[in-house]
Order: C-alpha cells, then structure tokens, then sequence
C-alpha cells in the first residue's frame, strides 16, 4: 500500500497527480485544484473510500505529482497522462458513454466547443473522457476568454444572426460575435486552430504569444 509522503511535502497548487504500482507502472492519474487536499482523501481509513479507490490505493507503492499553474493546465495534463498510460484504474472511462468529452465541431462554418456525452458523431473532435462534467464546464468557462469562439446552438446563432444583434457573451468578451460579422472567418479559424492545439497539449507557442501581448498591454 502506498505510503504517505512527508508533512509538508505535497504543494498546495493546482496540478496532476499519478499512482504507480511496485513495477514503476502508472494505475491511476488524477488532477486537482489544491494537490495536498486532494491527495489527503487517499490517505484515510480505507473503509470510508469507494472500493475501486481503495483497491488503487492499496496496489499503489508510489504517489508522484506535477505542479501547473492553472485549473485548466491541470485537466489538461490529466487527458494527456491518461492518454499516454493508459492507466488500469482510469480505464472505465474510456468505454462509459456517461462520461463527459470537451468536443469542437470542427466541421461547422463557425466551429463551437461543447460538453458532450453519448455516441460520437462525424465532423466533432473530442478530447477527454472526463470524470468531472462540472471541471469541464468551468474550464470551458475559462478557455472562452482566451478563445472566444461561439458556444450557442444553430437555433440560436441564426436568431441572433436574423436580429443583427450579439447575445451577452459577445459583450462580456467570450464570444468573438461570428453571428454579427464582427470577426473574420479567417481568424476565427485560427482561433479555432490554437484551442484544438491547446487541448491537444500544444501549449508553448500559445503561451509565448499570450505572454507577449501581455508585454504589451502592460506598457
């Protein structure tokens, strides 16, 4: 069973964390906003855990994490870990169609991300599963301000299209207003572009540019 590591030694940051078994071999990657309370959970009576988290915890030696800066950062570190190890206790997401995606329907004039359950359908790229439809509503939320690309239904873009007017998220700044003219198609692609390449864990262009027009605006 895994043993808890010192006092004092897991950060109170946001980030991903991962279970290895006595062979070295990822079985379980998590994320969490304040690692140290997150981690805490695992180290209680095994009664009072669910027995699938028990029986992980139990066939875990180790327990390592890695720090991010951000909530979105540390879903995205998740997706691409799970990706990567394929762990045996993250594998019941894969096959359970309960399980929220973060999807881009890519094949749309005016493609729009979404949270989606269910059966996949042609012209959508999906990222995840997730386990938490909450986390991935919120990090949604928080993406819309970096890429503000449209997230209403075809009903609703043409209203507002047939209106002349934007819906609320074009004033408060997380929609790019595609229904109004008030971005190009061509830079809407790109912005389209940079989320998939964002989710897709391409992030060090995107955050060297983000830091930059950051500069700036400072000056």
């Amino acid at each position: 069973m895994v043993q808890r590591p010192p006092a004092g030694t897991i950060p109170e940051t946001p980030g991903s964390y991962q279970f290895k078994d006595a062979h070295g071999r990822v079985i379980y990657v998590g994320k969490a906003r304040n690692l140290r309370q997150r981690l805490s959970n695992y180290f209680q009576n095994p009664r009072n855990m669910h027995p699938r988290t028990a029986q992980m915890v139990a066939t875990a030696e180790t327990v390592e994490w890695i720090q991010v800066r951000n909530d979105v950062e540390a879903l995205m570190l998740e997706y691409n870990l799970i990706k990567e190890h394929r762990p045996r206790f993250n594998v019941r997401l894969r096959d359970d169609k309960s399980y929220p995606f973060l999807a881009v329907t890519v094949s749309d004039d005016w493609p729009r991300p979404m949270v989606m359950r269910g059966r996949k359908r042609k012209g959508t790229q999906y990222f995840g599963p997730y386990a938490n439809a909450y986390a991935i509503r919120e990090t949604l939320d928080l993406l819309l301000r970096t890429f503000p690309l449209r997230t209403c239904s075809d009903n609703k873009f043409g209203r507002h299209e047939r209106m002349g007017r934007p819906c609320l998220l074009f004033h408060i700044e997380k929609c790019s207003g595609p229904c109004v003219g008030e971005v190009e198609p061509e830079t809407y692609q790109q912005m389209t572009k940079e989320l998939l390449d964002f989710l897709d864990g391409e992030t060090d262009a995107l955050v060297e540019r983000l830091e930059t027009d950051m500069s700036l605006a400072a000056r």
